[in-house]
């Protein structure tokens, strides 16, 4: 049985961006672990999003780890901007690098935390290569891109095949609500990234609480 804490990282994608301070400090307060921060660059997902400049304002507006991931082609050429701007754990693509050794170093090279994502589609094998050169593995409940989206049910065997796997931290993004949070925490998932699920709620910290009890 997967006994460790379930952390909580509310994506900012799904925030009033003309009042994020405000934002952020509503799920700060809820008791969130995490703040996940999405960077798309319009090429390896077609949405264009935020860079180092605003990761390096939301640093200030909040002292929980920024978790973020990055949805960009060739990230290792602007890892070391993110990491200065104050990303605390950095996720790449498994899909978006050409060398995926090389840049999982450069993150720990640069004293953040790693991790490795993959789309719906790919398979999972793709990532076992780098499992035990990572601290997180983010699989994709949705495609990634946009937020909002449904959750995607089979996605939950490459949770349940992983987990015994993997001795690190397996995180879940996308259509994350009470319902699929508590089954994707069934398989072994330890970290839950919830976006609209979470921001369209007037008390944050409420539904956050909520969240705590159905992946615990």
């Amino acid at each position: 049985m997967n006994t460790r804490k379930k952390l909580i990282a509310p994506s900012i994608l799904s925030a009033d961006f003309s009042r994020l301070r405000d934002e952020i400090s509503a799920v700060d307060q809820g008791n969130c672990d995490l703040i996940h921060v999405d960077v798309m660059d319009g090429h390896f997902v077609p949405n264009l999003t935020i860079g180092p400049p605003v990761i390096r304002w939301i640093r200030k507006a909040t002292k929980l780890p920024l978790d973020v991931h990055l949805m960009i082609e060739e990230p290792i050429r602007s890892l070391k901007e993110f990491r200065e701007a104050g990303s605390d754990w950095i996720t790449i693509h498994v899909e978006a690098c050409r060398d995926v050794r090389k840049t999982i170093a450069e993150v720990r090279a640069l004293g953040a935390k790693s991790g490795i994502s993959l789309r719906p589609k790919t398979d999972l094998s793709l990532v076992e290569p780098y499992l035990s050169l990572v601290d997180l593995v983010l699989i994709m409940t949705v495609e990634p891109g946009f937020g909002g989206q449904v959750f995607i049910p089979e996605m939950l065997a490459k949770v349940r095949t992983l987990r015994p796997r993997f001795d690190g931290l397996i995180s879940v993004d996308g259509g994350i609500n009470l319902e699929t949070g508590r089954q994707a925490a069934q398989e072994g998932a330890d970290v839950f990234v919830a976006g609209s699920a979470i921001f369209r709620e007037r008390d944050r910290k409420a539904y956050i609480s909520q969240l705590r009890q159905a992946i615990s």
